[in-house]
């Protein structure tokens, strides 16, 4: 057994023994879906949603490919989460719900908020899917197993820990992940620079482009942006934590700390990815950049690192998966088909659909994995998340929006989310011009449908007076 695969083992088993430890403090439903964390309870949990796969081996790739413009992934993130923290967060956590949809509620309806709890699920287990593959690659280019044996294996880890201690588990893991994942690659970086001759020698042995933030492509840069400010709005994972904080004032804190925290990340990964073309210029699948260059270290160095890389995963797998348990749980189930349910009760089916959105992202990982259309349902996913904010910004905003008009423009933009992406499968390109991506498809009919559908299809006087006083105590 290779020192990588005991470092990497050791802390998967150290991951799951935090996580069962926190069942003792997850007796309650609140408590399961969280409820008065602190300001750094908050930026744990919540970094989870930013912090994945993506921002490790996803960037890193990038980083190999072009450069430094690759950090733009973790860099928008920032950027969406400052948006968030400074305009909405004070918003969000002064309503009485834990989740995004219930959010909705609040200014749209509740059969708005059935049908977005419905469709951020979606987002969730397909980011979730995707997470779970990036484990089970892991599992397969650096620890040796076939890729079923380690789905199973990380997935089973995932849904013990988040079934026993709920947020409690989530917050307690993550800032182990938090700390593994910025010591080890700032310990990959050290290591890395030293044996190439420092960080003028990884940017002197590349073209001027990898120096470019831009290298990219703008359109993909400002499409990340928007993407990630529209997403950070409603992203169901990220958000969580700031409406289970203690208070108003933590909510808003905790969301800029958040911002600070996983903003730098991605240019520490980028440079990585550099570093892995300089060192290995023949490499010719650009996924393995970072494992490979880590492989290339002092096997217990490489392994800590490794096990960085691995913290990524599983701080992201694990509050996914509570998320989605957690809307089903209380947009579905307490709010419409058992609103007399007892504490008990709504514990119970947490757990329930917690284990059963676990359950169903591995699955999904095993049919899916080597299929490009993965990735395409997460880009998709992701455009949905952006369209319902902007409905959810016509909620806030403009009094004469109706829960059937949104409805319908969720329904229109799902389906044009999905023509886009779909015709980009098939044809290599977006229908009407190779920048406008499904991002920019979904935001744009997500806008015109609200205002067209609400016009068409009005409030009841009855709703219009609801949302005259919600408006007023804003």
């Amino acid at each position: 057994m290779s020192t990588q695969l005991v470092v990497i083992l050791v802390y998967f088993a150290l991951t799951i023994a935090i996580g069962i430890h926190a069942q003792k403090k997850a007796k309650t439903a609140s408590s399961f879906h969280g409820a008065g964390l602190g300001v750094l309870m908050c930026v744990a949990a919540g970094t989870g949603e930013w912090l994945g796969g993506t921002s490790t081996t996803g960037v890193s790739e990038y980083g190999f490919l072009y450069g430094f413009s690759g950090a733009w992934y973790t860099v928008a993130n920032g950027i969406g989460i400052i948006v968030l923290a400074i305009f909405f967060a004070k918003l969000y956590r002064s309503l009485d719900t834990v989740t995004v949809p219930g959010i909705i509620e609040s200014f749209i309806g509740v059969d708005a908020r059935i049908v977005a709890s419905v469709l951020l699920t979606f987002v969730m287990i397909a980011v979730g899917t995707s997470q779970m593959i990036a484990a089970g690659t892991l599992g397969v280019s650096v620890l040796g197993l076939s890729f079923d044996t380690s789905v199973i294996i990380f997935g089973i880890g995932f849904i013990i820990y988040t079934l026993a201690g709920g947020m409690t588990a989530v917050v307690y893991t993550n800032t182990l992940h938090l700390f593994s994942m910025y010591g080890g690659i700032l310990l990959a970086l050290f290591l890395v620079t030293r044996d190439i001759g420092g960080i003028g020698a990884i940017i002197g042995g590349l073209p001027a482009s990898y120096t470019n933030w831009f290298s990219i492509g703008p359109t993909k840069v400002s499409s990340w942006v928007i993407a990630s400010i529209l997403g950070a709005c409603t992203a169901q994972a990220g958000i969580q934590p700031i409406l289970a904080a203690k208070d108003v004032k933590v909510a808003r804190k905790a969301a800029f700390v958040t911002a600070f925290v996983v903003a730098p990340f991605g240019i520490l990964t980028a440079l990585l990815g550099m570093a892995a073309k300089v060192r290995f210029p023949e490499l010719v699948n650009a996924k393995l950049a970072l494992p490979t260059l880590m492989m290339s270290l002092q096997p217990f160095a490489g392994g800590i690192v490794l096990a960085s890389i691995m913290a990524a995963v599983l701080s992201t797998v694990s509050p996914i998966i509570l998320a989605s348990g957690t809307m089903v749980t209380k947009d579905i189930y307490q709010r419409v088909l058992k609103p007399s349910a007892t504490d008990a009760q709504v514990l119970k089916m947490s757990r329930i659909t917690t284990a059963a959105a676990g359950i169903l992202c591995m699955m999904l990982a095993l049919l899916m994995y080597g299929s490009a259309r993965v990735l395409d349902i997460v880009y998709f996913a992701y455009s949905i998340r952006g369209s319902l904010f902007v409905v959810l910004l016509f909620g806030i905003y403009w009094r004469k929006t109706s829960s059937k008009g949104a409805i319908w423009a969720m329904v229109c933009t799902g389906a044009v989310g999905i023509f886009w992406v779909s015709y980009k499968a098939i044809a290599g390109h977006f229908p009407i011009n190779p920048g406008f991506t499904e991002t920019y498809a979904a935001v744009l009919v997500a806008a015109i449908c609200t205002f067209m559908f609400s016009l068409i299809l009005p409030k009841r006087p009855d709703m219009v007076n609801q949302s005259n006083v919600k408006q007023s105590q804003r």
